[in-house]
């Protein structure tokens, strides 16, 4: 079985790419919808003789590519060699990526007792537990629903919050809009991982990235 590469290994393997939650992504924009069936279509023919492909979203011009293993829990090098080769027809046909258009959001459950109040949530959405704290959409259209261990009521906040993922060199920007939006940053303790914001009325959410997130190497 592969090794699950770093965060950082990941990133730095496919500087076109960006990776949020475990993932490498990567959106392109064609000339029009033909041009982009056309480029899925050059991205399987090069990636069939690799014995896997990317996870693929179009949505008009617009290509979303995603590349993991799932038996890992992340990034491997059979992933990085999907992306080096995705990336070989992005340079053929004169593409770009657009990576401040990457956007990942979670929903985050604030709970006393998760496996009391997981199978609610299972039940009515129908998803795989893919963990103890984790549910997820096995068609990967929906955002997963994962579950935050409290260690004491808090009535006073909402126990439900957004969790969005971007790329590392967008959260910065992202911050600046929503706070210019009357947002206000109630934490960067954990920054560049996460920052929290609140909207007007206390509602909250955070802006994450992969960064500060990797174990530190031994010494």
């Amino acid at each position: 079985m592969a090794d699950k590469l770093s965060r950082r290994a990941a990133s730095d393997a496919l500087p076109t790419w960006r990776f949020l939650l475990q993932r490498m992504h990567l959106t392109v924009r064609a000339p029009d919808a033909a041009a982009a069936f056309g480029f899925v279509a050059r991205v399987g023919e090069v990636t069939a003789a690799l014995g896997r492909g990317p996870d693929v979203d179009v949505r008009g011009d617009v290509v979303h590519l995603a590349v993991s293993t799932p038996s890992v829990g992340g990034v491997t090098d059979d992933d990085i060699a999907v992306g080096h080769a995705v990336d070989a027809v992005v340079a053929e046909l004169g593409l770009a990526s657009e990576p401040g258009t990457l956007t990942v959001v979670e929903v985050a459950i604030d709970a006393m007792d998760i496996d009391a109040v997981r199978p609610f949530w299972d039940a009515v959405l129908g998803w795989d537990v893919v963990a103890r704290d984790d549910l997820q959409d096995p068609l990967r259209l929906g955002p997963a629903v994962w579950f935050q261990q409290m260690d004491e009521p808090r009535p006073q906040r909402n126990r439900i919050h957004l969790d969005v993922t971007v790329a590392h060199d967008e959260a910065p920007g992202r911050i600046e809009r929503a706070l210019a939006a009357g947002g206000r940053l109630v934490s960067d303790d954990r920054a560049p991982a996460f920052w929290i914001l609140a909207d007007p009325e206390g509602n909250e959410a955070c802006v994450c990235t992969w960064q500060g997130r990797d174990p530190a190497p031994p010494a």
